[in-house]
């Protein structure tokens, strides 16, 4: 008898740097529990991060910002992704990094605008008429070539749907095949958003029946014992007909609407087809085209078609915006449609980026008086602690009480970010040495061969001869 060990088929989630917040880690009265969620301290911020998440939901933050200003390694970042999760995928969540700005192909103000329009949803709620249902069958049905030549091309196509009361089969123009083929073609129309996946048996589709365009709700559930890597979430089977009027809402956000009504439609030519076929260059949305689009999304709300989502945009290390930006952030914040901006930097006084001026934060006084600021303080040894055995158990790795404890003292002399590096490298070495628990030798170890930035300058300054300045 032949066994042989496979591979599973479960997904895995890549570990990142913030894998492990889920949340704030607030109480229904909106008190900080001291390590919930994945956060550990940050008592005050997280509670202030808490009464900002309460006014986004009441529609009382749109237009306002907030500043997160601490040293580095205290949680600025984790703060922003805490409120993100409290807010729910359906809230835009836009991150950046003030670096971005800076592009040769687009202005410094056209990339802080576009990141604007990221973070501004829109709910778009309308009764069709669609056929719904699990798709059973898809056959495209073949015809000789109407242009000519030993090809042949897609006449029609018929799919079959099928709901709890019963099933329907459809023959669809061919132009509505293109679109069930496209794998995630994205297709954006100012009045509809409209999203192209690609489509095979098992999936629950809807068709509109004005339109012909095709939306992909998810994978059936009763293929939820299978091992299928690409369905992304599992949906019941539709309840009723196939043909049926149904509220469809959909999520798109204004930058969306920006990019494709912006991108010119390629004629049918060679030379169009050719330019189709380069990548594109970053070009810029007019200003009189964000005007018009904004004509229509103020009409569509009026007329309670669509609901406005403001949304977060969340800058990292804000000081690296110049002069420029901070005054284009001033205007920006006071239009009508804004998003919250959430602001975070660990510089303490400093040159605002393009001056001689000096400033809290590397943020001009006239901005930061707009401003709602949350400090972030360091971690205590016994809060380090805490945190890295929070990430040993994300990573899945097993340690010892007196490895945790001598990883916390690395992190009071050097920091935070450090002690967790080590964790990764140490656990390779304990399998090296053929255990599967880390030990305080394996941390000693991994820490003689990797320096931290403060011993690295201190080395520099003793060596300084050696090196070329």
């Amino acid at each position: 008898m032949r066994i042989e060990e496979i591979q599973s088929t479960t997904k895995k989630q890549r570990i990142a740097t913030h894998t492990h917040i889920k949340g704030l880690g607030l109480d229904v009265n909106g008190t900080a529990i001291p390590m919930a969620a994945g956060f550990v301290g940050q008592v005050g911020a997280r509670q202030a991060s808490g009464l900002v998440v309460d006014m986004i939901r009441q529609k009382k933050m749109a237009g306002r910002a907030l500043l997160f200003a601490g040293p580095p390694s205290t949680g600025k970042t984790a703060l922003a992704l805490g409120i993100a999760q409290e807010l729910g995928s359906k809230v835009p969540f836009c991150p950046m990094v003030g670096s971005e700005v800076y592009s040769t192909e687009v202005k410094k103000t056209e990339v802080l605008m576009e990141h604007f329009r990221r973070a501004i949803g829109l709910r778009i709620k309308e009764n069709k008429e669609v056929y719904e249902g699990e798709v059973t069958e898809l056959s495209p049905e073949e015809a000789e070539s109407t242009t000519g030549g030993y090809g042949k091309s897609i006449s029609h196509v018929i799919i079959g749907l099928k709901t709890v009361k019963g099933t329907k089969q459809l023959k669809l123009d061919p132009t509505i095949y293109d679109a069930l083929i496209k794998e995630k073609a994205f297709t954006i129309y100012l009045q509809y958003g409209l999203l192209f996946f690609f489509v095979a048996v098992g999936d629950v589709i809807y068709i509109e029946a004005n339109s012909g365009a095709v939306k992909r709700v998810g994978r059936c559930d009763a293929f939820a014992t299978e091992f299928d890597l690409e369905a992304e979430e599992y949906v019941p089977i539709p309840k009723g007909e196939v043909h049926k009027k149904k509220e469809v809402v959909q999520d798109v956000t204004l930058h969306d609407l920006d990019s494709a009504n912006a991108r010119p439609q390629g004629g049918q030519d060679i030379l169009s087809l050719m330019g189709q076929m380069m990548k594109p260059r970053k070009t810029e949305v007019t200003d009189k085209l964000r005007q018009e689009i904004n004509k229509v999304v103020n009409r569509y709300i009026d007329e309670g078609v669509a609901e406005l989502v403001p949304g977060v945009l969340f800058i990292d290390e804000v000081h690296m915006l110049d002069i420029e930006c901070f005054s284009y952030l001033n205007r920006a914040l006071e239009s009508s449609l804004a998003p919250i901006v959430i602001f975070a930097t660990n510089r303490g006084i400093c040159n605002v980026r393009g001056t001689d001026m000096t400033s809290p934060h590397g943020i001009p006084v006239d901005l930061l008086d707009r401003l709602v600021i949350i400090r972030t303080e360091t971690y205590g040894p016994t809060e380090m602690i805490q945190i890295l055995a929070i990430r040993a158990q994300v990573e899945e790795l097993e340690i010892d009480e007196e490895s945790l404890a001598y990883l916390g003292e690395i992190g009071q002399r050097a920091s935070l970010r450090h002690s967790i590096q080590l964790l990764s490298p140490a656990s390779i070495v304990a399998k090296t040495n053929g255990r599967d628990k880390i030990c305080k030798a394996d941390i000693e170890e991994v820490s003689s061969l990797y320096l931290d930035a403060k011993t690295s300058a201190k080395l520099l300054q003793e060596q300084q001869e050696r090196y070329i300045t």
